[in-house]
């Protein structure tokens, strides 16, 4: 039972991140948003990992820096740049689903990276999930709650965290999961900003509550306690864990549509089904075993 608490909250908290990021982007350019969470963030988990932790963990070195870079260009500046990005330009809901997809690209990736064979089932499951988010965001194209630009940004983002995904399950890490962390954040932020410099008019920006609200929002209850929460959970047990990514786009659908007003229809709920049932599809054999 404490594990089915514990599942639902990881579920509803990870959720909440679209609704957190569509707060934030309405306040201030969405890269500016992203650089100053990723900084927080980052320095957040250095400063707990080399700080209290101390001699626990040590820099990285050598190729780890290399790869820290890869991963944290894939991964933070490149996956969670065009996030934000796209939240301008489609509705929270879409981006709870998108974000559920993960897996499916993960597979098609590692297929074509690892030159592994994609296998009946997984396929269908990958055009299911693809069909799904198109079900869902057809009609959010005809009333300016999504548009074809943002969903396009969308889609290079999961592309970018797949492919991350991907990579560093090819590198032999030898630093803790904390300062791994702490440093693709950190460089990740690096990395975005000269294009936030860029692209941000600080004079059009609005650091008011509902701005911090966000930062902090996404900052604690979303990367801190939720991760917490799945790192918890996939200890126990990891195929059960990964069922409570489906529940993550109907919380989605509910935070939107309660706390922004976004609309949901039958597209929605259809669109949705699609989606889980090709994610259980793709992923049938780790559930069975």
């Amino acid at each position: 039972m404490r594990n089915v608490v514990l599942g639902l909250l990881f579920a509803m908290l990870w959720a909440s991140a679209s609704v957190a990021t569509k707060v934030g982007v309405a306040q201030v350019h969405p890269l500016l948003l992203a650089n100053i969470r990723f900084f927080i963030a980052g320095g957040l988990m250095l400063g707990y990992a080399y700080g209290l932790q101390g001699s626990k963990n040590t820099l990285p070195r050598g190729l780890e820096w290399k790869h820290l870079l890869i991963f944290s260009l894939l991964n933070t500046t490149i996956y969670l740049g065009a996030f934000v990005l796209a939240l301008k330009e489609v509705s929270a809901g879409i981006g709870s689903l998108s974000v559920a997809t993960n897996p499916l690209f993960i597979t098609l990736l590692s297929a074509v990276w690892l030159r592994r064979p994609l296998r009946v089932r997984e396929g269908w499951g990958i055009l299911l999930g693809l069909a799904g988010v198109a079900l869902a965001t057809y009609p959010l194209l005809q009333n300016s709650y999504a548009t074809l630009k943002g969903l396009f940004i969308l889609l290079a983002g999961m592309i970018s965290v797949s492919a991350a995904t991907v990579y560093y399950a090819q590198v032999k890490w030898k630093l803790s999961s904390l300062v791994i962390n702490g440093w693709q954040v950190l460089l990740g932020g690096i990395c975005l900003l000269p294009f936030t410099i860029y692209f941000t008019n600080l004079q059009t920006a609005h650091f008011n509550a509902d701005f911090w609200g966000a930062v902090f929002w996404l900052i604690g209850p979303v990367s801190i306690v939720s991760l917490q929460l799945w790192f918890f959970l996939i200890k126990q047990d990891a195929v059960r864990a990964s069922l409570w990514l489906f529940m993550c786009p109907i919380f989605g659908f509910f935070y939107s549509y309660t706390l922004l007003g976004e609309p949901i229809t039958t597209y929605t709920f259809a669109g949705t089904a699609l989606v889980i049932a090709g994610l259980y599809l793709a992923q049938r054999e780790k559930f069975t075993k």
